[in-house]
């Protein structure tokens, strides 16, 4: 296997990506541990910037709109890169069933698949990754982003997969895509050994009170409950939800038969089972199954990053910046989750080893071949 300048192709060093829509750097940090060479994250949210930098040293944060974004920036980062890695994890709240608003709200970040699929025909990658809901298969737009990847040549191979199934301990339905000028490429099979549940990463950390933070780690810190909150929880079951408190305890919204249908609020996670998908709002009591399995409060900051496969060290905040749950967990919940980052750069890892040596160095040879579509098993949904 060799590079166009003849010398033995090195996966760990010749694999570079620029991951556009960064955020907090989930996907970053798994490509990196893979052994992907990421030089550049890109997103428009400022809040990024900290967490981006401060736990990937020597990858450059750039805050740009992806929409206004440049091919000829995206070359200067990738250098002369023997193998090009395009990622594009746009934010998914047009496509998520938590809005089912799909006329009115969010229409123009719809958008910014579109503009990703821009950048795919303008650079020319050598691979392609993206990550999203399930729900974004059935939209037009990813029908068009991936009408664009095979116009260019590219073998397309795309599924929706749960996160639980490859060592996150989080239920996590999510769209995976990959795609290559170099043929086949798909994500490896998920390994039963990699389960893991709520008790295996959480069971060690520090009790906390509602309202209360860790003396030595800030994030891990917990939203106060109200005192009818407080009785509420007290009240819940592991794995249960409002169902199981006395009747004065339940709100009158849940006692009507229409508030009946949303039993998925006011949860207790259970120890050994893996958590509920974890949404921007984590950290409240009212928002989901997100009450500490046993304790009488919601998750902390720290335990939501560590569900979302970050390391307990990942900094998030600055030294002397306050902690603000709004803005943290919007950056943990949107966050693509570690351990599926790592899974996609072991597959692409595995690809390049398998197939680039076979191809021609050139990108523009590369084109014009008849991209294949290839889904797995799973149904898309």
């Amino acid at each position: 296997m060799t590079t166009t300048k003849g010398r033995a192709l090195r996966p760990e060093q010749d694999v570079v990506c620029v991951d556009l829509f960064c955020g907090a750097g989930g996907l970053t940090h798994g490509l990196i541990d893979a052994g992907v060479h990421v030089v550049a994250g890109v997103d428009l949210d400022k809040a990024c910037r900290h967490p981006y930098e401060a736990n990937h040293e020597g990858v450059a944060f750039h805050r740009y709109d992806v929409a206004k974004l440049e091919a000829s920036e995206i070359e200067r980062w990738f250098g002369d890169a023997p193998v090009r890695v395009l990622a594009g994890c746009a934010p998914c709240q047009p496509f998520s069933t938590y809005s089912n608003r799909y006329d009115t709200i969010g229409t123009d970040r719809w958008s910014l698949l579109n503009h990703f699929g821009r950048l795919v025909e303008e650079v020319g990658p050598d691979i392609v990754t993206m990550e999203n809901v399930p729900t974004v298969t059935r939209h037009a737009v990813f029908d068009d982003f991936v009408a664009t990847l095979k116009r260019q040549g590219y073998d397309v191979w795309y599924d929706v997969l749960d996160c639980a199934e490859y060592g996150l301990p989080q239920r996590r339905r999510r769209t995976v895509l990959l795609a290559s000028l170099h043929g086949p490429i798909e994500l490896r099979a998920p390994n039963a050994s990699e389960a893991k549940t709520v008790a295996d990463v959480l069971k060690g950390l520090p009790i906390l009170r509602h309202g209360s933070s860790d003396t030595q780690d800030r994030l891990h810190t917990s939203a106060r409950l109200s005192p009818l909150n407080l009785e509420r929880i007290k009240a819940s079951n592991p794995g249960g939800s409002w169902r199981d408190w006395p009747k004065h305890l339940i709100a009158e919204c849940h006692r009507k038969s229409t508030g009946k249908t949303y039993p998925s609020v006011y949860g207790r996670m259970r120890w050994d089972e893996p958590a509920p998908t974890l949404t921007t709002q984590f950290y409240g009591f009212g928002s989901g199954r997100f009450g500490h399995p046993s304790q009488a409060r919601a998750l902390s900051l720290r335990e939501g990053a560590i569900l979302q496969g970050f390391p307990q060290d990942y900094s998030f905040v600055p030294e002397g910046e306050p902690i603000r749950f709004k803005v943290l967990g919007r950056l943990i919940g949107n966050a693509v989750p570690v351990d599926l980052g790592r899974v996609i750069g072991e597959s692409i890892i595995d690809h390049v080893k398998k197939h680039v040596g076979q191809a021609s160095s050139s990108t523009n040879q590369r084109r014009g071949r008849n991209g294949r579509e290839h889904t797995g098993s799973a149904v898309h949904a």
